[in-house]
């Protein structure tokens, strides 16, 4: 019986993602967040219950791999679509622009066609997640950036939007090269060949887990100051410590 509780976890990530995207599909972007990071949360505790229950399994790796395409692939696609689109019609919750080129109708709107870029974020984390099941050196390391760290930082530029209320933040987020770019720069990142350390503790030595604890102090740290604004920080501040570290080495 104890074999099927962290696959049930996978199966509650699968749902939370389910969840997300239809939230992110109807553009309220703060319920498909929260979705997001109930998701990553099961996705977190499911390896953690299989290695104490000593129950991983194959198709617990291919079911994680595949709960992740939803939750941190398909929802952060279908935010960066919906951003790219506020971007080009006027901002959150504005009337679909009559003046807008080169659209289409979509649910009795119009969708301009430069927001469908965003679903190269979808594309790139599910390159990533299946070069991920066949690659047996990613296991205390990474290569490339996590899928969920990834979609974390999508999903907190309408946190930031929305809790944050800064016109300049508003201004650079609702920018559509700074999407672009950004959406450019993830799809990279997430299958770069760039070595990351993993959050998983082989004992709590802190000579042998010092970047860990620094890393989760510094973020709680961050997450109490600048709140939603705080995760994109966290998220380049991972990749530069794991580069300073020595591209993962003793990860």
């Amino acid at each position: 019986m104890k074999s099927y509780i962290p696959n049930f976890l996978t199966l509650l990530n699968v749902l939370s993602g389910c969840i997300a995207t239809v939230f992110a599909v109807l553009n309220h972007l703060e319920w498909a967040a929260l979705f997001v990071f109930i998701g990553i949360f099961f996705d977190f505790f499911d390896g953690l219950a299989a290695r104490a229950l000593n129950v991983q399994s194959e198709i617990g790796i291919q079911l994680d791999s595949l709960a992740d395409v939803i939750t941190s692939g398909l929802v952060p696609g279908v935010v960066m679509f919906q951003l790219l689109n506020m971007s080009q019609t006027g901002g959150w919750n504005m009337p679909f622009s009559s003046e807008a080129t080169d659209t289409m109708m979509w649910y009795g709107g119009k969708v301009n066609t430069i927001s469908f870029i965003g679903f190269a974020i979808t594309m790139a984390s599910a390159y990533r997640l299946a070069k991920f099941n066949v690659d047996e050196n990613q296991v205390s390391s990474f290569v490339g950036l996590p899928t969920p760290a990834n979609a974390l930082l999508i999903l907190s530029l309408p946190m930031i939007l929305l809790y944050h209320n800064n016109e300049v933040l508003n201004n650079i987020i609702l920018n559509p090269w700074f999407l672009v770019i950004l959406t450019v720069l993830s799809s990279y990142l997430l299958n770069s060949p760039i070595k990351l350390f993993a959050l998983k503790f082989k004992n709590w030595s802190f000579k042998d887990n010092g970047i860990r604890y620094l890393f989760i102090i510094g973020s709680l740290v961050l997450l109490l100051t600048l709140r939603f604004l705080a995760i994109p920080v966290i998220v380049f501040a991972y990749i530069l410590m794991s580069l300073i570290n020595g591209s993962g080495k003793g990860a």
